[in-house]
C-alpha cells in the first residue's frame, strides 16, 4: 500500500501560514491536527466551512487522520445542505467562528492552539478519497467526483514546480501567498491549501476581498509572494487605484483573462501573471504567461489527444483518459490554444462563437467594470443577445461601437442593460442560474438558457 506525507516535511519549524503577520508553524499545524482528529465524530464525510484558510487545512487533515472524506460543494445554501445531508450519511459540519450556520451536527474550531508535539509527520494512504468535489448536475442533484490525496499530490507536485520555475526558483519554501479564492473552491484548494501542505509555501489565512484589504495582506507576509487571484478580483485591484506591496507572481484562473488586462496587471503590480487552466473532472491541466502568447502548456506528464470538441487529457495525475469541457486547438501533445466552452457556443447567421468569447471581449472595453452576455429562448431563427454591464460613465452607443471593433457584427447585443452589480459567486464566477435570475429581474419574463 503506497502512502504520502500529509504535509511537506523539509522544516517543520517553517510557516504553513500567516495570520495577521504572525507565523503558524506545520509543526503547530500537526499538533492542531491530532488534536481535532480526538474532537471529531467517528465517522464522516465533513462539510467543512471553515473561512480561516489554516483552520480549513487543519479540518482537511484531521478528517483525513480519521479516514474520512471532505465534501466540497458550489456553495453553502440551504437547498444544498439539505442535498448534501440526504446523499451522504452522517455528513457533519465543521466551522469556525467567522462560517454561516448550516443545518448540520456542527463542530467548532477549539479557539487555542494544541500544545506542539515532537512526534513525527503521518502517512496517508494514497488512495484515500480525501475529497468529494460535487457539481450541480442536470437535477440540481449533487454530482460527486472524487479526489484521492495521492492523485493530489501528483497535482499539487506538478503545480508547485510550474509556479517555482515562474518565480525563478527552485521550489516555493519560503514563498508566501494571498488568495483572493475560497479554501472550498477546488481552484482556491489547490492552489492555497495545497500548495502549503504538499508545495512548500506559507498560505495568509484568510481571503480578502476588497483591493485594501488584499494590499493590507500582502504587506503583512513577507517576500519572495504571490496574490491567487480570479480576472474579475484583478480586474476591481487594477481599478481600485490602491498601492499594492510588490509582488513576484499573480496567478489567475476560473476564466480566460483578457490579454489587454494580463499586461496592465504585469506592469501595476510589477510582477509576471501565470493563468491556469483546468476543470472538476481533471484538475489542473495548463498554465501559460498570458502576455507571452495564447498558447497554453500542459503540466509535466500530462498529454492531449484529440482537437475541437472532443480533447482528451491523460497522464501524470489523470490516470484514465478524461474529455476536457472546452473547445480546443490542439497543437501538438502538450500545447494549445483554448477557443471556448463547448456547453456556451452559439450560431448566429451561419457564424459561430461562444458567450465566452464575447464576455471576454465585452470585458476588455475601457469603462466597462464587469459585463456578460445573456442568450434568452425565444423564436428559433431569431437570435437577441442581451449584454448587462455595469459600466456607469459609458454610454450604450460607447460599448457597441468598441464590441464592433472586437466581434462580428452577428454578435452585436440587441440590448445593453446597465446594472450596478453582476450576482458573482466567492471565486468570481457568473453561475448560470444566478444570471437567469438577473435576467428575470432586469427584462421581461423570458424562458432562460444555459449560458456555462
Amino acid at each position: 500500500m503506497t502512502h504520502r506525507p500529509l504535509i511537506w516535511s523539509v522544516d517543520l519549524d517553517a510557516p504553513l501560514a500567516w495570520r495577521n503577520g504572525q507565523p503558524l508553524s506545520r509543526r503547530q499545524y500537526l499538533a492542531d491536527v491530532r488534536a481535532l482528529a480526538k474532537a471529531l465524530p467517528a465517522s464522516g464525510p465533513m462539510l467543512n466551512v471553515a473561512t480561516d484558510r489554516y483552520r480549513f487545512a487543519v479540518g482537511l487533515g484531521a478528517a483525513m487522520l480519521r479516514g474520512q472524506t471532505n465534501l466540497l460543494p458550489p456553495n453553502h445554501t440551504s437547498d444544498m445542505v439539505a442535498r448534501l445531508r440526504e446523499a451522504f450519511a452522517g455528513t457533519y459540519c465543521l466551522a469556525d467562528e467567522q462560517a454561516p450556520s448550516v443545518d448540520l451536527p456542527t463542530i467548532r474550531h477549539p479557539t487555542t492552539q494544541a500544545p506542539i508535539e515532537s512526534r513525527g509527520v503521518p502517512s496517508i494512504d494514497a488512495d484515500a478519497q480525501t475529497a468529494q468535489v460535487l457539481t450541480s448536475g442536470s437535477t440540481g442533484a449533487p454530482v460527486p467526483h472524487v479526489k484521492r490525496w495521492g492523485l493530489l499530490a501528483r497535482n499539487a507536485a506538478a503545480e508547485a514546480e510550474r509556479l517555482a520555475e515562474h518565480l525563478g526558483r527552485a521550489d516555493l519554501a519560503g514563498v508566501s501567498l494571498v488568495a483572493t479564492v475560497p479554501s472550498q473552491h477546488m481552484y482556491g484548494f489547490e492552489s492555497t491549501v495545497l500548495m502549503g501542505l504538499l508545495g512548500g509555501a506559507a498560505f495568509e489565512t484568510g481571503r480578502p476581498f476588497y483591493a485594501a484589504d488584499i494590499a493590507r495582506a500582502l504587506a503583512c507576509v513577507p517576500r519572495p509572494r504571490m496574490l491567487v487571484t480570479t480576472p474579475f478580483h484583478l480586474k476591481m485591484l487594477l481599478e481600485s487605484g490602491v498601492d499594492v506591496p510588490a509582488l513576484d507572481l499573480t496567478v489567475c484562473a476560473t476564466a480566460a483573462l483578457a490579454p489587454q488586462l494580463a499586461a496592465r496587471a504585469e506592469s501595476v503590480l510589477g510582477a509576471p501573471l501565470m493563468e491556469i487552466y483546468g476543470c472538476t473532472e481533471a484538475g489542473q491541466v495548463a498554465t501559460r504567461r498570458t502576455t507571452a502568447g495564447p498558447e497554453w502548456r500542459t503540466y509535466r506528464d500530462l498529454h492531449l489527444s484529440g482537437d475541437g470538441e472532443r480533447t482528451i487529457v491523460d497522464g501524470g495525475h489523470v490516470p484514465q483518459p478524461t474529455p476536457l469541457a472546452d473547445v480546443l486547438e490542439v497543437i501538438d501533445a502538450q500545447t494549445f490554444r483554448l477557443l471556448g466552452r463547448s456547453n456556451d457556443l452559439i450560431n448566429v447567421a451561419g457564424k459561430r462563437s461562444s458567450i465566452s468569447h464575447l464576455n471576454y471581449h465585452l470585458n476588455t472595453i475601457e469603462g466597462v467594470h464587469d459585463g456578460a452576455f445573456w442568450l434568452p429562448i425565444g423564436d428559433a431563427d431569431v437570435v437577441r443577445l442581451v449584454a448587462f454591464v455595469v459600466a456607469p460613465q459609458v454610454s450604450r452607443e460607447q460599448i457597441l461601437g468598441a464590441l464592433r471593433q472586437r466581434v462580428d457584427a452577428a454578435f452585436l447585443p440587441r440590448r445593453i442593460v446597465s446594472v450596478p452589480s453582476l450576482p458573482r459567486d466567492a471565486t468570481g464566477k457568473l453561475p448560470a442560474g444566478r444570471l437567469a435570475a438577473l435576467a428575470e429581474q432586469w427584462l421581461a419574463p423570458v424562458a432562460p438558457r444555459a449560458n456555462g
